[in-house]
């Protein structure tokens, strides 16, 4: 597995630019970007388009595949003000995706979205952004629903289960509630704190994992995030499943975010922490080392940002019902 990524686009994706000319300053509405992260068929690929364009965004980014290209020559041509982001490598995540569009986006805000999410006309307005901003968080999250206006859950709470740390889905959430991530990552995002806790982790290639790293990194460096009821987001096509295997992946979110603890105003991970890691991890002694080694190196590294650890958050949240 490779280095953890230490700084924001630690690793630089081959891709090819199509479109992307410059909005006319009096058509720019928000200072925001909108993200569209490209899956699925694409049948609805023009309405999705002509949609967010209408709406005042700063710019527009859209991520996809090589092998969508020649779907996206002719889309470039009709929305020469949308910046197309073609991926020229195998197996790149959603993560990769996100990433990719952050090291292009300029604005101070971001609106991460799917393409499978705005085939219809999104409720999210200048007023609406300017509200979120408000707010000073690194993420702000969306209602999602599914066909038939079928809401999904999108509020989510760490916790410990028999001494395994657990993600709970929330019945019930209104507006302002802190949630641990960000479904699907959908969501209103501060470009600038996305860059400072380093984006996501390459390394992560699990896309439920490299989303669940993300945001525990951000709470315990100090960041929250939270639900907006105001507005929200419809799949036009099958809502995506996760992926929670206990696989390598988990390894390393587990070492990242579960081990480190935190002491006055710094956290390290306990030399001790590696036979608890090696009886779970199922690797050779000489991997389960380098691997150990390798988490300690980068919690040193950044042992200064965190500001509480895992046991401290998830205790806090079950006491008072979010993680600040």
């Amino acid at each position: 597995m490779n280095t953890i990524p230490s700084i924001f686009n630690e690793r630089q994706i081959n891709h090819t630019v199509l479109g992307g000319e410059e909005v006319p300053a009096g058509e720019i509405l928000m200072p925001v970007t909108c993200v569209v992260l490209n899956r699925g068929s694409g049948q609805y690929r023009e309405r999705v388009f002509e949609g967010l364009c209408r709406k005042g965004f700063e710019r527009i980014i859209s991520v996809e595949s090589d092998s969508q290209s020649f779907k996206t020559e002719p889309l470039a041509r009709r929305f020469p003000q949308v910046k197309f982001m073609v991926a020229l490598e195998e197996g790149i995540t959603e993560g990769d995706m996100l990433n990719l569009a952050v090291s292009e986006c300029q604005s101070p805000y971001m609106l991460v979205v799917h393409s499978d999410q705005c085939a219809d006309d999104i409720s999210f307005s200048p007023g609406l952004a300017h509200s979120l901003m408000e707010r000073d968080q690194f993420c702000v999250c969306p209602r999602l629903m599914a066909e038939r206006f079928k809401n999904l859950p999108v509020g989510f709470e760490p916790g410990v289960e028999r001494s395994v740390f657990t993600v709970r889905s929330l019945d019930v959430a209104s507006d302002g509630d802190s949630t641990f991530y960000a479904a699907d990552l959908s969501g209103f995002y501060d470009r600038l704190r996305f860059a400072q806790l380093g984006g996501m982790d390459y390394t992560i290639t699990n896309p439920y994992w490299q989303r669940l790293d993300l945001f525990f990194r951000a709470w315990l460096w100090g960041e929250s995030t939270s639900l907006s009821q105001v507005f929200a987001l419809s799949y036009s096509d099958t809502v995506p499943e996760n992926d929670i295997s206990i696989d390598r992946s988990y390894l390393r979110f587990y070492m990242k975010n579960l081990l480190p603890v935190f002491r006055a105003d710094h956290a390290f991970i306990p030399a001790s922490s590696f036979f608890a890691f090696k009886s779970s991890s199922s690797c050779s002694l000489k991997d389960a080392a380098r691997q150990f080694r390798e988490a300690r190196r980068w919690v040193s590294l950044n042992r200064y940002r965190f500001k509480k650890d895992a046991q401290s958050l998830i205790e806090n949240w079950q006491s008072k019902g979010g993680g600040k």
